[in-house]
């Protein structure tokens, strides 16, 4: 697990300043983005300014990619401009392609196929808290997203269980289901929300509609059952938490008084992004 840079070897520092041991000091982490960002953005770039290095930021209309130069003659070219790079990207294929051509590290940001670098927020968050993840379950409600595929990831690894609620159309990825089940992960599928989250340690949602989904109206009809309300939390063990990786709806997928009120990790959960990004850039870059 990633472990959070000590906060008190920070005291007194502002947020821009690098840490004062700077191990990453002189290094460049480039990051693309085909998908619009809030946490993934500002987390990685102050990530690296904190460890001693720098950033650069592309879209790919920046970028020759728009004008149809291949990913891997992209991904050769800035493996000799950068020391590792960030994709946010449309496809997973994209970012497979760009890591097999590419000489530095390539770290996935977000694909349609997973989310890593959320889950290890979340799980750092959940560590934090209290929780022992051996041993531990959580339950994620509504569409079974590229976010439910990395906590089906994580589960064989970390050895919790999850339990997934979704409503028929909207089930997660069933390869990576029958592969964590394969690693002996255990994975449970449910469609009712309340057997999803009966015994959970841990309450997840996410929202209904991801950016380019174009049938907004449908989705938010078909999952309206999965909101997280505070009815469906008191189905889940006493003193359950609650996360979201944000943006948030309030009222769509989760209700106000979950996500404001105080079984909510949720900014914790944010801030985490930031301190699973050291942790990741460190480990990528050998420092």
């Amino acid at each position: 697990m990633c472990v959070k840079r000590s906060t008190s070897a920070r005291k007194g520092l502002p947020n821009g300043t690098p840490d004062r041991d700077a191990p990453l000091a002189g290094r460049t982490l480039a990051m693309i983005f085909e998908k619009n960002s809030t946490r993934t953005r500002v987390s990685f770039d102050m990530a690296i300014r904190q460890l001693g290095g720098s950033s650069l930021i592309m879209t790919a209309s920046d970028s020759q990619i728009s004008r149809g130069e291949s990913i891997e003659d992209t991904a050769r070219v800035m493996s000799r401009y950068v020391d590792a790079v960030m994709m946010r990207a449309n496809r997973h294929a994209d970012v497979v392609a760009f890591s097999e051509a590419a000489s530095v590290p390539v770290i996935n940001g977000l694909t349609e196929k997973s989310h890593p670098c959320q889950i290890m927020a979340d799980l750092q968050t959940l560590e934090e808290a209290g929780l022992t993840l051996k041993g531990a379950r959580i339950a994620w409600v509504g569409d079974g997203n590229n976010v439910t595929s990395s906590f089906i990831h994580a589960a064989p690894k970390f050895g919790f269980s999850l339990s997934i609620g979704t409503p028929a159309g909207y089930d997660p990825n069933m390869e990576d289901v029958e592969r964590a089940r394969s690693e002996q992960g255990r994975i449970d599928l449910f469609r009712d929300p309340k057997e999803a989250v009966a015994g959970a340690d841990v309450v997840v949602a996410d929202t209904f509609v991801s950016m380019g989904d174009k049938d907004g109206d449908k989705r938010l009809a078909d999952l309206a059952a999965y909101k997280v309300s505070s009815s469906l939390m008191r189905a889940a063990n006493g003193g359950a938490k609650f996360l979201h990786c944000l943006p948030a709806h309030r009222g769509e997928e989760v209700d106000a008084d979950v996500i404001d009120g105080p079984q909510s990790l949720v900014f914790d959960e944010a801030e985490n992004r930031l301190h699973a990004q050291k942790a990741v850039l460190e480990w990528c870059l050998k420092a």
